[in-house]
């Protein structure tokens, strides 16, 4: 047995990365504070990247460094979850134009859909200008998107 953290695994297309929630994600309420679904969705993203062979500290280390800003997030709050809630955080990487890499999230809680994330995030030079990806980014990314 590994004490390795998990970085989830694909399921086709689709990135799964369970998570559990703790008291720290609740509001005095017991339910999970609005604000930890974006944590939970950029733990996603960033597990999916990690699986598709793009770690963000190589990106950061290689020839052309680059990084990622989200620029566009629209959140659908469904249901709430809480406190012990074991859930799912499914993402997808649509497409890449320009810069841009367009990403569908969920958070699910046994296949029910808790909330949803349209997301816009765009690569950037480290003096925060938009560049568009390297070829190489592209490539390991490019089995993953939408046909």
């Amino acid at each position: 047995m590994s004490d390795r953290p998990t970085a989830g695994r694909f399921e086709g297309r689709e990135h799964r990365l369970p998570v559990r929630v703790y008291y720290e994600d609740t509001d005095f309420t017991g339910l999970v504070y609005h604000g930890n679904y974006v944590r939970f969705f950029e733990r996603g993203r960033s597990d999916c990247l990690r699986l598709m062979g793009i770690g963000h500290a190589e990106l950061l280390d290689g020839d052309q460094p680059t990084a990622f800003v989200v620029t566009k997030m629209e959140l659908a709050f469904l249901k709430p979850a809480r406190i012990d809630d074991e859930l799912v955080v499914r993402t997808r990487y649509e497409s890449v134009r320009g810069p841009r890499l367009l990403i569908s999230q969920t958070i699910t809680r046994d296949e029910e859909v808790l909330c949803r994330a349209e997301v816009e995030v765009v690569c950037i030079h480290m003096d925060g200008r938009p560049r568009r990806p390297t070829k190489a980014l592209v490539e390991k990314v490019r089995p993953w998107l939408a046909p």
